[in-house]
């Protein structure tokens, strides 16, 4: 059987270096349950207490947070329907990355609604990719599921940093008050659901997420095989996390596990780009259609989950809480 890999450089070992301990601050105040009403079951969301998050996030945290790819590994290895998956960088190709080796990636400036994610789960230090999107309420960032929840487990201090670029949040750090994955992700890690949303808090004036940094349009139950581009914050080597990188390409259908009904682009993105923005279509002005998600050993591919109706349900819950 194919076996897949995450999007980080080597084989992750949790070191004492690596693990932080979880701080009270942040705490989900509530178990992982289907939306209120039952109106959308397909729906799971917790309220999320915000409280210091923001102040957790020291620069020496974020810059030691692991990336959390290596949680998306841990849902295929509670029984998902693959092989599990391995940690491992893609292959060399043409552009320098950070490290002086070739990648696939092209480096980008900051974008203002493109930026890192940080969070714990249990007691370890995360940190993922994400995108601000417009919504109704201003305040929905879309990320990957695995950097949401992991095996019905909620993240704690969850922030959002918009236009992150070499440790500079000129934007700030944005905490949140809710977290959104679907059930089927919450529930067994199902890799077609890998897509979270985060509802973020107003910042110390009292002003919303994209009323400051600017929105993505999203599309749901697109033709399969379009043009897209990809954007996120690969911290593993040859990568450093400490600035924007992107891919592009035509999506084609993972052959490998069909059953997951993602599609993949060429990119060598590694850890920390997890749940960066697709986006249809050349540049980051696009509307969002896709997140990083997985890739396969031996292969430059990103895998994203096909945006469908039970994705676009937890989007339009999040969108309007």
């Amino acid at each position: 059987m194919t076996r897949t890999r995450s999007l980080a450089s080597g084989l992750l070992t949790f070191s004492a270096a690596a693990v932080l301990a979880l701080t009270s601050a942040g705490g989900a105040s509530a178990a992982p349950a289907p939306s209120e009403g039952n109106a959308n079951p397909s729906v799971a969301s917790v309220t999320v207490d915000a409280g210091g998050a923001a102040d957790y996030w020291t620069p020496e945290r974020m810059q030691s947070a692991v990336p959390g790819d290596t949680l998306a590994g841990k849902a295929l290895e509670r029984g998902n329907r693959s092989s599990p998956l391995l940690v491992q960088k893609g292959k060399p190709a043409t552009t320098k990355g950070t490290k002086g080796k070739s990648t696939i990636a092209q480096s980008e400036n900051p974008v203002s609604h493109i930026g890192k994610v940080f969070f714990t789960m249990g007691t370890t230090n995360y940190v993922c990719s994400g995108n601000a999107l417009n919504s109704g309420n201003h305040s929905t960032v879309a990320t990957a599921g695995h950097c949401v929840n992991e095996s019905g487990a909620y993240a704690t201090n969850f922030v959002f940093v918009p236009a992150y670029d070499n440790g500079a949040a000129p934007y700030g750090k944005w905490t949140a008050k809710a977290l959104y994955a679907p059930t089927q992700w919450v529930s067994s890690g199902d890799m077609t659901y890998d897509t979270g949303f985060a509802v973020v808090n107003p910042d110390s004036k009292g002003r919303l997420l994209t009323d400051v940094v600017g929105g993505s349009g999203t599309a749901f139950n697109q033709a399969r095989g379009q043009s897209y581009t990809a954007y996120g914050y690969p911290q593993a080597a040859p990568f450093d996390g400490t600035s924007l990188w992107s891919c592009n390409g035509v999506a084609k259908d993972d052959t490998n596990n069909p059953q997951f009904g993602t599609q993949g682009i060429r990119c060598d993105m590694t850890g920390g780009s997890s749940g960066g923005p697709w986006f249809l279509g050349v540049g980051s002005d696009g509307v969002q259609n896709s997140i990083n998600s997985y890739g396969y050993n031996g292969s430059a591919v990103m895998y994203g989950p096909y945006w469908g109706a039970v994705i676009q349900a937890t989007y339009n819950n999040a969108a309007v809480s």
